[in-house]
């Protein structure tokens, strides 16, 4: 599946070229150019890295990599018009990853951004635990009190890609995006019976869940229960 890739800058000549360019790279690129915007579309679309300007019409770069810094790990590398050391390093001290002054190659934006992409796979951590689940991303198991459940190599995907937006509401085309690298017809039902077979697998009383909820007409939701709590 394309790495999607959020370019937050109010250069909309600058935007069209990169889109252009790391579209050609294999990568899934879209632009905004105001910081609401762009915030706004880190929480609908969950790119995989962004391209982030620190000079924006309606609040400053630094500000947004903190706010996005407070909900994501997503890749950040920061472009500036300006390169003084400091803003460089005010940048990487509030969680940028890299740091590039304009102008530049574009050769150069995409190798940094390889390696930025490279190295946030290399540090997620292999298993995500919620309590009594275990979701072992290497292993491709799902463990509840240490024992596997079974699931299907889509229902696995299906459930990792929830679990890995935890907190936050995913709709079907989104998870339906994820899964299968292509947008799919929002109507599609084939996936509340896996929904329904994932509940079944992880789920206490799959009929009354309390990890993975429907919110009808919006998406799904991977609830973060509290590790004490009796049961999923």
């Amino acid at each position: 599946m394309s790495q999607r890739i959020l370019i937050i800058d109010d250069d909309e000549r600058l935007c069209g070229m990169l889109e252009q360019y790391l579209s050609q790279s294999g990568y899934q690129v879209t632009s905004r150019h105001t910081a609401s915007d762009g915030l706004a579309e880190q929480r609908r679309s969950m790119p995989d890295a962004i391209i982030l300007d620190l000079m924006l019409p309606d609040a400053n770069g630094l500000d947004v990599c903190t706010q996005l810094r407070e909900s994501s790990g997503v890749p950040i590398i920061m472009l500036t018009a300006r390169g003084e050391a400091t803003d460089r390093v005010v940048g990487l001290e509030l969680g940028a990853d890299d740091y590039l002054p304009k102008p530049f190659d574009p050769r150069e934006l995409l190798a940094r951004l390889r390696t930025v992409l490279r190295r946030g796979t290399a540090l997620i951590n292999p298993i995500l635990r919620f309590g009594r689940l275990e979701i072992d991303r290497e292993a491709r198991q799902v463990r509840l009190d240490g024992e596997c459940r079974n699931l299907t190599g889509y229902q696995f995907d299906i459930l990792l890609a929830l679990a890995e937006r935890a907190g936050r509401v995913v709709s079907r085309n989104q998870l339906l995006d994820c899964v299968a690298g292509r947008a799919m017809d929002a109507f599609d039902r084939t996936i509340d019976v896996h929904i329904s077979n994932i509940r079944a697998a992880i789920e206490d009383h799959p009929k009354q869940p309390k990890r993975i909820l429907t919110l009808r007409g919006v998406g799904y939701l991977f609830t973060r229960v509290q590790d004490d709590e009796a049961s999923l």
